[in-house]
Parts: structure tokens; C-alpha cells; sequence
């Protein structure tokens, strides 16, 4: 691969990764500057800021992709960045883009809530100008890719998350208690579009490059994608049990490699209920802003009970952290089952890491 000339021992040692096998040594994905200094993240953007010139904002991420090192299990990865949940601009929630992030429908303006009547008969229109694009944009990327880099899929969202994007944060906490048999009725419809979706982009990607790639910047052989529900972070365990669980493990099924991207410290009252689902694979725990201005970063010993738990239950995990963190954490944890994801200042600290982790075994 043009940007990363030892892809398919990374491939590989990714693949052992998901399948719970060993490694010669821990599995960390490092990102270091070419030059010196990081190249601008905010080009990570540019295709739901100026879709009007998707080959432009290739081009960027290929120029991005030529400046930076990826080093160990780190490549290239085109992801299509239409912002978290975008399955709900396939269905009439109108996006607005706010600096580095997206939101839509009723999660910015209430006039955009729909109601049960609307909701009641939800399909994906397959004219709808949002999923052209996203297919559009997909093709090409693809196209442009291969032998180069990477392409993850778009950020569908999670169920309950697009749900509040079309009916409203606050309307669906009611709703749980008021309409459950309409919010469940439609997560089992949205379980349906979004896994159309997700096929469907799968295929295109498939033409030209093998495996599976999202957001999260790791990939697999096989079928695999971060499934979310940050709304539940409001949840408790019992609502999330009741109305929330029954369709991520539904999506758990249809993937090969299902994780599940845990965030925040509102939901850690979910992992046992999450650790109770055997198809779940991994989890990636990101412990939020607040948690990180005090210090209390994935590389904080705060969290290693959280770590052993989960781990403990036979689940891989997925930690990012800085750099200094991770020997401390592979010398009291080991390394099994762990995927770690830094950055470092220079080429030259990220292959010192990467060495000094291997004889920490």
C-alpha cells in the first residue's frame, strides 16, 4: 500500500487481534508527524463541509495521508465523514454542520421533530440526496484507494441515537415511558434501513479493496462496525435493557466483529448488561472531556478495574491514550486482547515506543 508499506503484517496482526489470539508483541496503532508537526485534522471534515468537490477533499486526505507516519497497526484510512449518525439524513432529518461536527434534524431545532404518524411508516428513500451522496462519494473513494489507502464507512449512527434525531433528545425520554411500543417498533425498522445501508456501502467499498474499516480506524477481514447508543448515556440499566439492548444485539448478530464504543462515564452502569451478550467482541472505552481535564484519560489507573472486567470476560479493548501510558498499563494488564491507539511528536518516538512496548511482554 502507497501509505503504508507494511500493510499486510498489520492486516494480520489485526485479524489475530479479533480472533483472540497472541501476538509476538502488543497490538498499537501510532499516528507521528512526517515533519514537524501534525498535519490539520479538520481536513477529516471536508466531506461533509464542501460536498460540492468530493475529488478536492480526497485529494486532501491523500495529501494528509502523505505527511503523517502510521506505525504499527496505524494506516491510512479514508472514512466518509458525513458526521455520527448520518442514517438519519437518509431519512428527513436535515443536517446542519457546526465547525467540527454535525448535527441533525431535532437534535439542533425542534421544528424538526417528527411525529409517530410520520415515523410510523419510515423508509429509506433511495433518491434521497444525502445516501446518493454517501454511495457517490463511497465509489469514489474506493476507486481512488486502492493500493492507497484505506476506506471506512460512513458514521450511520446508532439506533437510539438517529432515533433522537427524529424525534428530539428530551421527546424520546418521554417516549420511553409513553410510547414504548412506537420506540420499539421503530428501532426494529431502523435495525432494518441500517443494516441495508451498511450492505450496501460494504458492497461498493468491496469492489476494490477487501475486509471492513470505520471511524474508529481499525480493520477486519471480515463484517465488522463500532456500534453506539450514546443517548443511553440518560438510560437506566433497566430502560436501556428493555428498550435499547434487544437492538444493538440484533446488530451484534448480523456482524461478524461487533464492538461497541462505550462512552462516557454515564454508561459504565451498561457493561455488565453489555457483557452479558456473547456475540459482542470488543468495547472501546472513552471516558469523555470531563474525565479527561482531570487527568483521568484512558491511560489512568482510575479504569483499570474497568479494564480487568472486561477483559476478564473474554473481550478485547480498545484504549487510546498518551504515549507514556501504555508500557505502565501492559506491565500490570499484559497486553491480550488490548488495541492501543496514540500519537507521538516524531517517527523516531513512535518506533522507539513501539520497540520499548515489545520488551515490556
Amino acid at each position: 500500500m502507497l501509505y503504508k508499506e507494511d500493510w499486510e503484517n498489520a492486516k494480520n496482526r489485526m485479524t489475530a487481534w479479533w480472533d483472540g489470539e497472541s501476538t509476538d508483541s502488543p497490538l498499537i496503532q501510532v499516528w507521528a508527524p512526517r515533519t514537524s508537526r501534525m498535519p490539520d485534522s479538520r481536513i477529516l471534515w471536508e466531506l461533509a463541509r464542501n460536498p460540492s468537490d468530493p475529488e478536492g477533499d480526497i485529494d486532501l486526505y491523500e495529501k494528509w495521508f502523505s505527511r503523517v507516519y502510521f506505525g504499527g497497526a496505524a494506516y491510512p484510512n479514508l472514512w466518509i465523514n458525513l458526521g455520527a449518525g448520518v442514517l438519519g439524513a437518509y431519512l428527513g432529518a436535515k443536517p446542519r454542520f457546526m465547525r467540527d461536527t454535525v448535527w441533525f434534524g431535532a437534535q439542533w431545532s425542534n421544528k424538526f421533530v417528527k411525529d409517530w404518524d410520520e415515523l410510523s411508516d419510515i423508509t429509506l428513500e433511495e433518491g434521497n440526496e444525502w445516501w446518493q451522496y454517501t454511495k457517490r462519494v463511497t465509489k469514489m473513494a474506493a476507486k481512488r484507494g486502492k493500493s492507497k489507502f484505506v476506506v471506512g464507512m460512513t458514521d450511520l449512527g446508532g439506533i437510539a441515537d438517529v432515533i433522537a434525531s427524529l424525534r428530539g433528545p428530551q421527546n424520546l425520554i418521554a417516549d420511553l415511558y409513553r410510547n414504548k411500543k412506537e420506540v420499539a417498533n421503530l428501532s426494529g425498522k431502523l435495525v432494518e434501513i441500517w443494516h441495508r445501508c451498511y450492505e450496501d456501502l460494504l458492497a461498493i467499498i468491496r469492489e476494490e479493496m477487501p475486509g471492513s474499516s470505520a471511524w474508529m480506524g481499525i480493520w477486519s477481514p471480515r463484517k465488522w462496525y463500532p456500534t453506539q447508543s450514546d443517548f443511553s448515556a440518560m438510560l437506566s440499566p433497566k430502560l436501556f435493557d428493555e428498550l435499547v439492548l434487544p437492538y444493538l444485539r440484533e446488530q451484534f448478530l448480523r456482524l461478524d466483529d461487533p464492538l461497541y464504543h462505550l462512552d462516557g462515564p454515564g454508561q459504565l452502569c451498561l457493561v455488565d448488561s453489555l457483557l452479558k451478550t456473547p456475540e459482542l467482541k470488543a468495547i472501546q472505552w472513552v471516558p469523555g472531556a470531563g474525565e479527561d481535564n482531570q487527568g483521568h484519560h484512558c491511560g489512568s489507573r482510575k479504569w483499570y478495574p474497568l479494564y480487568r472486567k472486561i477483559l476478564g470476560r473474554g473481550r478485547r479493548l480498545v484504549l487510546s491514550m498518551p504515549q507514556r501510558y501504555i508500557v505502565p498499563i501492559i506491565k500490570e494488564l499484559g497486553s491480550k486482547g488490548i488495541l492501543f491507539q496514540t500519537t507521538t511528536r516524531n517517527i523516531l518516538s513512535a518506533k522507539r515506543l513501539l520497540k520499548s512496548s515489545s520488551g515490556k511482554l
